[in-house]
């Protein structure tokens, strides 16, 4: 088909899933020969967006005000003039100011209007415009099932699973580390040497499930095992009371020389591939699909997580040893004793949710979207 322009429209681009599958995105549709369009605040990904062949305008839709509704006149000029063929929104703020724009242009004018659901966010009308997209992606089935029983007048005809990926060539099964990274690693945090060393990613955010993950450790601890529990993450500004309650609790259990808090690390693939175990101990609300526990298990290292949600979903697919019930840390810190024993043999490869096939379903839906004509009312 002929070139399209495809404009996605979120709130920046710093980092995170979101603004990093809107990349991979915008790099597909430049490889396919389309024209590829973002809208944010700006920020960090800007350049590598360019990098890549797309073009980044900025505009910032990201404040949760009514007064970012003002920006509705700028954004459906900016459609016009672009002569967008489909808008792809993938954030609550950015989507009412879309969908306005969107609506006060003549209908056969409109550009096709997809929504992108990445979270299982509160359920209010706020949350809501996720669903009024002509199609909405749901990045997973429990993601999928989430938006159809809380918002049921939503068509779920229109509503289709494309799976969150991972590049298999970014995390070989298998990996290791360079000996010149391990030094550098061992040197900046010793007391993981000799150490079994059970990581968990994630910001310090509660719905992380921190709490449970010193439980675990304490549990590993009192059974004797030369457990080292490492947090990579950094602190959200937001939420400094979190920490530092996580820190106390450290002191509460005597684990102030089983846990370390690396903070915010941008070598995750290493530290993963130098950890014995990885774990998920996500809660409520649980991850709409669990990257971080895909990316671990492509590595071939032993992840354990609560089946529920996203990575309950993701781990009965690639590696279902790994699950255990939601808050059983006494069943987790068994897998990991196990995991330690030798007894849990570590996952296979897996070509389950590539990145290459949620780039091309992706795609695919944008083209088919648009050849079937122009947006309704």
């Amino acid at each position: 088909m002929s070139p399209l322009t495809i404009l996605q429209v979120l709130p920046e681009l710093h980092g995170g899933g979101v603004e990093r599958g809107a990349l991979e995105i915008s790099q597909g549709l430049v490889t396919r020969g389309h024209r590829s369009l973002v809208v944010s605040a700006g920020g960090g990904m800007v350049e590598k967006l360019a990098g890549q062949g797309g073009q980044h305008i900025s505009l910032d839709l990201s404040r949760k005000s009514p007064l970012t509704l003002l920006k509705t006149g700028k954004l459906r000029r900016l459609l016009e003039n672009e002569k967008v063929d489909l808008v792809h929104v993938r954030s609550r703020m950015p989507a009412w100011v879309t969908l306005a724009a969107w609506k006060s242009m003549p209908p056969k004018k409109r550009p096709r209007l997809l929504t992108t659901v990445h979270g299982l966010n509160s359920v209010n009308v706020y949350s809501q415009v996720m669903t009024y997209g002509e199609r909405v992606i749901a990045v997973s089935h429990c993601c999928r099932d989430y938006v159809l029983s809380n918002y049921p007048t939503t068509d779920p005809e229109k509503v289709i699973v494309i799976h969150r990926g991972v590049d298999s060539s970014q995390f070989p099964h298998g990996h290791q580390p360079t000996n010149d990274w391990l030094e550098k690693w061992r040197v900046e945090f010793p007391q993981l040497v000799d150490r079994f060393v059970v990581l968990l990613p994630g910001r310090l955010t509660r719905f992380k499930g921190h709490f449970d993950f010193l439980q675990v450790i304490q549990q590993l601890k009192q059974n004797n095992l030369p457990v080292h529990g490492l947090i990579v993450g950094g602190e959200d500004p937001r939420r400094v009371k979190y920490a530092q309650s996580l820190h106390e609790e450290v002191e509460r259990l005597g684990l102030s020389t089983e846990i370390t808090f690396a903070g915010h690390r941008s070598d995750l693939r290493e530290i993963m591939s130098a950890s014995d175990a990885v774990v998920s101990t996500s809660i409520k609300p649980p991850e709409s699909f669990g990257r971080t526990v895909l990316e671990s298990v492509r590595l071939g290292r032993p992840t354990i997580g609560y089946a529920h949600g996203g990575v309950g979903e993701v781990l009965s697919t690639v590696y279902p040893t790994g699950r255990v019930e939601l808050q059983d840390t006494t069943g987790m810190a068994e897998k990991l004793a196990q995991v330690f024993c030798g007894k849990i043999v570590p996952p296979e490869p897996t070509v389950n949710f590539e990145l290459s096939t949620m780039i091309e379903k992706e795609i695919d839906l944008y083209e088919s979207m648009v050849a079937s004509g122009s947006a309704g009312g």
